[in-house]
């Protein structure tokens, strides 16, 4: 039996950094990616150098259908594999005041990080307590803790999934499946391409942004036996900027 571990939106940023470490530790991976078919395969042929296998599988995490047709189709041709690790990383950014967010904003926002979190993690979790071993990670933002102008719906959506994170973690902890999130600061990656970062870094103590391998790591020990006693937590990766 081959365990696998599936990471949305893995063809960028910090996906592809945290698909590349479950590989080093010897995970099979799923790269889930929702339009970017040449950066996915990318990942790919990068995670297959560590000597492990590697699979694309395309859906958005936002449309539960899509969901459902993508992995009762992965299950039926891995009828002896099954998914260990899950990482909910898939997320969007549309940022607006909140007097002037659009309705679209908003469940753009909410339908791909909090829906995408629930409906995938819903329909993998059964065969996680069945085989009395899983990992559930959830990226959070600082955005979800500290709260950020001009992105209430993207706090919203990451605080959401902190409260579900350690609802869940109570939950399904007697099956010896973990649920931890993780809530990274101010990281170089596409999503903060925009963002005046000179002016950010004055605020952040350690003066630069993360990088997505720094992320990438912590996932990496929580989906490790050491972790194993790790459950319902949210860990934050900031540069110090909010303790």
């Amino acid at each position: 039996m081959a365990k696998y571990a599936l990471i949305t939106g893995a063809s960028r940023g910090i996906g592809r950094a945290c698909a590349i470490e479950l590989a080093k530790q010897g995970l099979n991976i799923i790269i889930n990616y929702y339009s970017r078919d040449d950066l996915a395969e990318d990942v790919k042929n990068t995670v297959v150098e560590y000597g492990v296998v590697a699979e694309l599988l395309k859906f958005d995490v936002s449309d539960s259908a899509q969901i459902e047709a993508a992995i009762e189709n992965w299950e039926l041709t891995h009828p002896d594999d099954y998914i260990d690790v899950l990482v909910n990383n898939a997320g969007i950014r549309r940022d607006s005041l909140l007097i002037f967010m659009q309705n679209q904003q908003w469940h753009e926002v909410l339908n791909t990080t909090l829906n995408g979190f629930f409906y995938l993690t819903r329909r993998l979790l059964k065969n996680m307590m069945t085989k009395r071993h899983g990992r559930i990670i959830n990226m959070a933002s600082l955005s979800g803790i500290k709260g950020l102008p001009g992105q209430v719906n993207y706090s919203a959506a990451k605080a959401a999934i902190i409260g579900a994170t350690k609802a869940l973690a109570q939950e399904v902890a007697p099956r010896k499946v973990t649920v931890n999130a993780i809530a990274p600061g101010f990281i170089e990656t596409d999503m903060t391409g925009d963002l005046p970062v000179n002016e950010l870094k004055k605020m952040i103590p350690m003066a630069r942004f993360g990088r997505p391998e720094e992320v990438a790591s912590l996932v990496g020990f929580l989906s490790s036996d050491n972790a194993a006693y790790i459950t319902g937590e949210v860990i934050s990766i900031n540069g110090g900027l909010y303790t």
